[in-house]
């Protein structure tokens, strides 16, 4: 059966993005069939899209999908028909410490994703949804929910009463500061806009910082907790914002380096991470079992992502230009 689908080019760019079909085969053992009705951005797609990582080969983009159960193949118990449905970025890592390296076997990026109607696919690409979610929402857990969850509930333990630092109003950053208002942490949220800080503070905010307007926002931070520093640092912004994330910090802290929003390299002040004794952890999203564990945290805390606009599918080109622009709040989505 021919299904529409996104095509983009080997090499990527905007103007490598084309509208065609794929088929969707019919599932095997161990396979499911989704219709799937969602999707959303996340800058690693950009990468992928836009050319700076573009494929070597014709590809079908975009690692988050949602949608429902069409078919199952022989010896499938984990899902029926009509069941909601999420992609997971890793398929092939179910749990426990990280096996995979780099993205060869990420949908959008190695493998072919989800910007397309349909896909035939092992058990292990997809977890249940939340319960409740409609697709769109579900399409924004896969990569910047998953990678918030990992980077406080897993690689570290949030404790009710420590203090977080989330950067920024992307995806990652406010699951992050959702994810540790749920477990009784305080945060400490960044900025450029003090509208969006408002919005922040909506959310469940504690202390607010324009960074803009205020250089030195990792003194500020660390003055907020009495000069203790925080505990956790959700960095999103790459080299050039570090340094300050390590000054917030208090010794011992963690930083889940994450983003290179700033850029691909830079100088880093090793010294305060020795003095600190910091522990620095680069992540990639988590595995399976991760995610399984976080839904059922939003499910028993009856929790909604923040969706900032929704494109329909053809018009992905159009959804990453808004993307550029810096102007969304949470989520942007792709509906098909």
């Amino acid at each position: 059966m021919q299904n529409k689908a996104i095509i983009l080019q080997a090499g990527g760019g905007y103007d490598k993005v084309t509208v065609g079909t794929r088929d969707a085969k019919d599932p095997k053992a161990g396979e499911i069939t989704v219709r799937l009705h969602a999707s959303s951005l996340n800058y690693h797609d950009f990468a992928v899209v836009s050319g700076m990582w573009g494929p070597s080969e014709p590809r079908i983009p975009m690692a988050d999908g949602a949608g429902v159960v069409t078919a199952v193949g022989d010896g499938v118990t984990e899902f029926a028909v009509g069941d909601h449905v999420v992609s997971t970025f890793f398929p092939t890592w179910l749990a426990g410490e990280p096996l995979v390296e780099g993205f060869a076997t990420t949908p959008g990026d190695g493998v072919d994703g989800y910007a397309r109607e349909t896909v035939t696919a092992s058990v292990h690409a997809f977890t249940h949804a939340p319960q409740g979610w409609t697709h769109v929402e579900a399409a924004t857990l896969t990569t910047a929910a998953l990678t918030a969850w990992r980077a406080l509930m897993a690689d570290d333990h949030l404790k009710p009463g420590d203090t977080v630092l989330v950067q920024g109003t992307g995806g990652v950053s406010i699951f992050a500061l959702q994810f540790a208002k749920m477990a009784g942490a305080t945060v400490i949220a960044t900025s450029s806009s003090d509208e969006k800080l408002d919005r922040l503070k909506a959310l469940g905010a504690d202390h607010l910082i324009n960074y803009r307007k205020t250089g030195h926002w990792g003194e500020v931070a660390r003055e907020i907790t009495g000069g203790r520093g925080v505990d956790h640092v959700v960095e999103v912004g790459g080299p050039a914002t570090l340094d300050q994330s390590m000054l917030a910090a208090r010794v011992g802290a963690h930083i889940s380096v994450i983003g290179i929003l700033t850029g691909l390299g830079g100088e880093v002040s090793i010294v305060t991470a020795l003095i600190k004794q910091l522990r620095l952890q680069g992540l990639i999203v988590g595995n399976r079992t991760q995610q399984q564990e976080m839904v059922k945290a939003i499910n028993a805390n009856k929790m909604q992502p923040i969706v900032d606009r929704v494109f329909p599918l053809e018009n992905i080109v159009e959804a990453f230009q808004y993307q550029e622009t810096n102007k969304h709040f949470g989520k942007i989505c792709l509906e098909m």
